[in-house]
C-alpha cells in the first residue's frame, strides 16, 4: 500500500471521527430557543427562563414567527446583530420565506437591537411611538450593558428604530395578506409596551405584558398599578393563546394564574402598608413569602426586590 493510500485512509478516518463528533455535539447540547407551534403558520421561539448571558447572546425571551405569502413576520429582533441572524435562520428554517417585516412589542434590549440586521437585509421595522420613545431613552444605557455582558458577540450592534412608527392604542396593519393589530393597552414591565394581536386566530403575542414559567420582574422604570390595568385590557380579548414575552405559548388562565394573580397580590398588598405608611419592611414581612408563586423560577431572585419597588411606587402615590 503506498504513501498515498495511508494518507487517504487517514484523512477519511480523521473526517468521520470529526463529523461524528459534531452530531454527538448537537445532540448533547440543545438548541438556545425552542421552536413551538401556537396555530398553523405562527410559532413561539421560547429562549431559556434565566438572565441575559454571552451563551445565550442575551435571548432570555420569548419571540414569534408568522408565515404569511410574501414573507415572514418575525415578533422582536434579539440582543444584538449575532443574536438577530439566529432568529433569522429559524424563522428561515420554518417558514421557507426570508423575515420581511419585525414589529418590536418593547424597549428590552432582546427586543430591539437586533432591528438593524434586518433593516440590513431588506426588513421593515414597525413599532409603536412610545415603544420607540423608551427604546431611544435607554438605548446607550442598554448598549453599555451589553458590551459587558456579550463582548466580542455585541460586534456590529447598534441602535436602529422602526421606520413605520404607529400612534393610538389600536393600530391595525396588513403584512402579507395577515391581518395585524399592535395594540397599546399600558404602560407594563416598560412603559410604551406592546401586544401583536391576530384577531382572526385569537393569539396575542404578549410581549413582557405577559410572564410564564418565570416570575416576573418589577423594573426600576415597572409600575405595577398599570401592568396590572393593561394585563386586565389583555383578557377583555379573550385570545385562545397568549405567546408571553417569557416562558412558552399558553393560556389566558394560566397568564391570570402566573402573571395577573401575582401582580395583585403585589400592588394590592403593598398598597395596604403604604396608606398605614407601615414601612417595607412590614410589606416584605407579609408579602415576602408568596407561596402561591414560589415555584416560579428565578422567585428567589427577584420576588423581595419587587415587594419593595412596588411599595416605594405605592408610597410615592404613583
Amino acid at each position: 500500500m503506498t504513501v498515498r493510500s495511508h494518507f487517504g485512509r487517514a484523512l477519511r478516518f480523521f473526517m468521520l471521527a470529526w463529523l461524528l463528533s459534531q452530531a454527538l455535539s448537537a445532540v448533547a447540547q440543545p438548541a438556545l430557543l425552542r421552536a413551538e407551534v401556537v396555530a398553523p403558520g405562527v410559532w413561539a421561539l421560547v429562549g431559556p427562563l434565566g438572565g441575559p448571558t454571552r451563551d445565550n447572546h442575551a435571548l432570555n425571551a420569548t419571540y414569534g414567527v408568522v408565515a404569511t405569502s410574501e414573507g415572514t413576520i418575525l415578533i422582536d429582533s434579539g440582543a444584538s446583530v449575532q443574536g438577530a441572524k439566529l432568529l433569522a435562520a429559524m424563522a428561515q428554517q420554518l417558514t421557507g420565506k426570508a423575515v420581511r417585516w419585525v414589529i418590536n412589542t418593547g424597549s428590552q434590549h432582546h427586543r430591539w437591537l437586533g432591528n438593524d440586521h434586518f433593516q440590513q437585509s431588506g426588513a421593515q421595522i414597525v413599532a409603536h411611538q412610545r415603544t420607540v420613545q423608551t427604546q431611544r431613552a435607554g438605548a446607550a444605557a442598554q448598549l453599555a450593558e451589553l458590551q459587558v455582558l456579550l463582548a466580542d458577540r455585541l460586534q456590529g450592534t447598534r441602535a436602529l428604530h422602526a421606520e413605520r412608527v404607529l400612534a393610538g392604542t389600536r393600530s391595525e396593519l396588513t403584512l402579507g395578506g395577515q391581518r395585524i393589530e399592535v395594540l397599546d393597552l399600558g404602560d407594563a414591565h416598560f412603559p410604551g409596551d406592546s401586544v401583536v394581536w391576530l384577531p382572526a386566530i385569537g393569539v396575542a403575542f404578549a410581549g413582557d405584558l405577559v410572564y410564564v414559567e418565570r416570575l416576573l420582574s418589577l423594573a426600576p422604570a415597572s409600575n405595577g398599578r398599570t401592568w396590572l390595568a393593561a394585563f386586565e385590557r389583555l383578557v377583555v380579548l379573550a385570545p385562545a393563546q397568549v405567546v408571553p414575552g417569557h416562558g412558552g405559548p399558553t393560556t389566558i388562565a394560566t397568564a391570570q394564574a402566573q402573571t395577573g394573580a401575582y401582580l395583585r397580590f403585589v400592588v394590592n398588598g403593598v398598597a395596604r402598608h403604604a396608606k398605614e405608611m407601615a414601612g417595607v419592611e412590614a410589606a416584605l414581612a407579609e408579602l415576602g413569602a408568596a407561596p402561591a408563586f414560589a415555584a416560579l423560577a428565578n422567585f428567589d431572585q427577584l420576588h423581595r426586590s419587587n415587594v419593595n419597588r412596588a411599595y416605594l411606587r405605592a408610597e410615592a402615590g404613583d
